[in-house]
């Protein structure tokens, strides 16, 4: 059974927690907390200037108040 997990902030900190929980077994990131817009929220996982671009990046998609990777 996977632990749900919620990221408070998804700035530098919150996009790497992220990156390190989608991929690992026994997460499962449900909510994502941030004043910042689902769009730019989706850029910045996307391509980050430290990190480089993600690999799921092409999944990446914004909604209306939502962001989706690989879904």
């Amino acid at each position: 059974m996977a632990v749900k997990v919620a990221i408070n902030g998804f700035g530098r900190i919150g996009r790497l927690a992220f990156r390190q929980m989608f991929g690992a077994e026994g997460y499962e990131v449900v909510a994502i907390n941030d004043l910042t817009s689902p769009k730019m929220l989706a850029h910045l996982l996307k391509y980050d200037s430290s990190q480089g671009k993600y690999a799921l990046a092409d999944t990446v998609k914004a909604g209306e108040d939502s962001i989706t990777v690989d879904g």
